[in-house]
């Protein structure tokens, strides 16, 4: 089990990056949440690690926080929930707002993320409110200036530009990181918001008839 990955960020972008450690360069998936905590490319990266073992295939998913990870390795065990899907829904919402829906019964917020029915967001809701006391002692609400358990404080991370913005949006909305990249390359320009090259790459993106 690969549990923590500390090397040299490599290549970044939505969804997934390449970490360089001990001469190796390790493929490493991540939801969008973490991806606006990387820092530049070339410089020190830690990442909290989950090694998921499948016949067709063998992936390494990474997360900014013990928390989120935590968080993920218990998503999974829901039916009907792989790995895919748990970082669909950790990129829709971080690891504090994910447990604040299952405390608050709030189906209606599991529902907008890609992959997340009616059904399942209920399942999530029942499976997942007997499980998150797991986390005990991880989750610190909002505002307190606390971090997870486990965890040293750090620096704020960086702010996304508008175009790392839209990019995650429109992942959020369930295209592959590919895609998202490509379209919002095509149409940005200096000074666009988030909004106009999130409308403008969606245009782009669906065809006309």
């Amino acid at each position: 089990m690969i549990g923590r990955l500390r090397g040299i960020l490599v290549e970044k972008q939505p969804g997934q990056v390449l970490v360089e450690a001990a001469g190796l360069g390790y493929e490493v998936d991540i939801p969008y949440t973490t991806f606006f905590h990387l820092p530049e490319t070339g410089q020190e990266v830690v990442l909290h690690t989950h090694f998921a073992v499948r016949e067709d295939a063998h992936s390494l998913f990474g997360f900014a926080n013990r928390l989120d990870r935590d968080l993920f390795r218990l998503l999974i065990k829901v039916n009907g929930v792989g790995p895919r899907l748990a970082v669909g829904i950790l990129s829709g919402l971080d690891a504090d707002q994910f447990i604040q829906c299952v405390e608050q019964r709030d189906a209606s917020a599991l529902v907008k993320l890609p992959g997340v029915g009616k059904k399942t967001a209920e399942r999530l809701l029942i499976d997942m409110g007997d499980r998150i006391g797991q986390l005990e002692g991880q989750f610190v609400p909002r505002g307190t200036g606390a971090v997870n358990a486990g965890e040293t404080p750090k620096r704020p991370p960086r702010q996304p530009d508008a175009s790392e913005e839209a990019e995650a949006a429109l992942i959020a909305l369930g295209y592959k990181p590919q895609e998202a990249t490509r379209a919002i390359n095509r149409v940005a320009e200096e000074g666009m918001s988030r909004e106009d090259l999130i409308r403008n790459a969606l245009k782009a993106m669906i065809p006309t008839g």
